[in-house]
């Protein structure tokens, strides 16, 4: 069967077939067959309404629509990359079905506004799932952080034994990231909910549409302010790749660590075997392999965002072709970051926690310096005095070869008579940590409160999040009528 380009009426030859091939997006954008027929039943339910076809076409191409997308969701559509596009694949079907009636469909509006249409409402869809995902990570940092609550570790600057902390506020540390994530996403929302279908090509159109009742039909908050900016503005595309490549870094971080951790070097967390892969060269290798590519993984999301950045870096108003290249860096950031998310969440709760190896670590080395410094401080000695008095004790013990527990009270005294008997109450990793009592710190009082904030800020969030579902829906699954 010849495929009829839209435009066709203007060219006299055909269009060469490397052509069509490199230009079609078809192979790629087919995935929005749901939510380009649910913009095509909104604009064709607002045309009737306005008098522009009768109530009866209406009728037809909505029959035909709902007809076409069971067609794809029963796998029986031919995509044939002639159609060029999502749009015109589901049109010539249309045209096909029900004749020039279907022709009809396109009246006020464009490919130009119905792709960016098609793709806000995959983003609105995909920006909910995403925070969702980031709420079972964060939920299950949560019941981490409980169940390891009173295990003791070195904190690190520099990848070097700092202070102790508690387990639960590194693992905690990381619900913030997450949480700015989710905050991050649930605000682009606003921007992405914007109807830019009418516009048409660039300049609006002359029939007298009503586009507040397609944006009703399809819950969008808002409509476009203007026409050239609606169907060549990519920003919250930019703005979702963004706040996935900042999450995807967040989750690179925890993956390293996990890498490190679950090492012989360290030794402090065992990975599920669900989790890890075998060598095979080496029988005794477990290797954090889902770790690891999360880790990597996060490249190619960087990579996605500085793509679509390229691309719209020096394209001049209103829509060009290039934008068409915007769709892959979409997708594959979309799929990358929701199945990370997924496995994240799951791979979590298997983690076990080697408690004693941790807390070992946590008392090496000279970690309760700053504890030495600021008991010197509250002996009524400048800090910058304690800092460079601890200092000399420290070198002194990697002389001996002692740590600070082994030192006698007189060896102290050496460096500053204002040591006593008391200082010895501060030597302890636990009572270090429970000091910590300021703000944010690692106390566990303070651990406990950020906990129990992070569980109210998940049960809000959940509950506001099934609002915004049942009032969005997923476009997919509109009623076709």
């Amino acid at each position: 069967m010849e495929i009829k380009k839209p435009w066709q009426g203007r060219f006299e030859k055909p269009t060469l077939g490397e052509v069509e091939r490199y230009t079609e997006s078809l192979s790629f954008d087919w995935r929005l067959y749901r939510y380009d027929i649910a913009g095509s039943v909104a604009h064709c339910r607002m045309l009737a309404e306005c008098g522009i076809i009768s109530y009866d076409e209406a009728s037809q191409i909505i029959t035909a629509l709902g007809e076409i997308y069971r067609e794809i969701e029963r796998g029986e559509f031919v995509f044939d990359p002639s159609f060029e596009d999502i749009h015109m694949a589901i049109e010539q079907r249309l045209i096909q079905k029900i004749g020039d009636v279907g022709g009809k469909l396109h009246t006020a509006r464009s490919r130009n506004d119905q792709i960016a249409l098609d793709i806000r409402l995959y983003l609105r869809d995909v920006i909910i799932s995403v925070r969702g995902e980031l709420l079972n990570v964060i939920e299950a940092l949560i019941k981490l952080a409980t169940r390891y609550f009173h295990v003791v570790m070195p904190g690190y600057t520099h990848l070097q034994h700092a202070q102790p902390v508690a387990l639960a506020h590194h693992f905690m540390a990381y619900c913030e990231m997450f949480r700015r994530d989710e905050e991050r996403f649930a605000d682009s929302l606003k921007r992405v909910n914007v109807l830019p279908l009418g516009s048409a090509a660039l300049a609006g159109t002359s029939f007298p549409i009503d586009m507040t009742l397609t944006a009703k039909y399809l819950n969008f908050d808002a409509v476009t302010r203007n026409s050239m900016d609606a169907v060549s503005d990519r920003d919250h595309l930019l703005e979702f790749l963004s706040a996935a490549a900042i999450t995807m870094m967040h989750i690179s971080r925890l993956a390293e660590e996990l890498v490190l951790w679950s090492s012989s070097e360290f030794g402090f967390i065992e990975l599920s075997d669900a989790f890890c892969t075998g060598s095979s060269i080496m029988p005794q290798k477990k290797n954090p392999d889902v770790a690891e590519l999360m880790r990597g993984k996060t490249g190619r999301v960087y990579g996605n965002l500085i793509a679509l950045l390229t691309t719209m870096k020096a394209l001049p108003l209103s829509y060009n072709r290039d934008l068409q290249e915007d769709k892959i860096p979409l997708f594959d950031t979309s799929d990358t970051l929701l199945s990370t998310l997924k496995l994240l969440a799951m791979m979590l709760p298997e983690i076990t926690v080697r408690e004693e190896k941790m807390e070992q670590a946590a008392r090496e080395g000279w970690i309760l310096a700053t504890e030495l410094a600021d008991y010197l401080v509250t002996q009524g000695v400048p800090f910058r005095k304690a800092h460079h008095v601890v200092g000399q004790i420290v070198r002194f013990c990697i002389e001996e070869g002692k740590d600070f527990k082994d030192c006698t009270l007189e060896e102290l005294r050496k460096f500053h008579k204002a040591f006593d008997e008391r200082v010895f109450e501060v030597l302890d990793v636990r009572t270090a940590v429970e000091r910590r009592k300021s703000h944010g710190g690692t106390s566990w009082t303070r651990v406990k409160e950020t906990i129990e904030d992070a569980e109210r800020y998940v049960k809000a969030t959940r509950e506001n999040l099934q609002i915004i579902k049942d009032r969005y829906g997923r476009q997919g699954h509109l009623p076709l009528h």
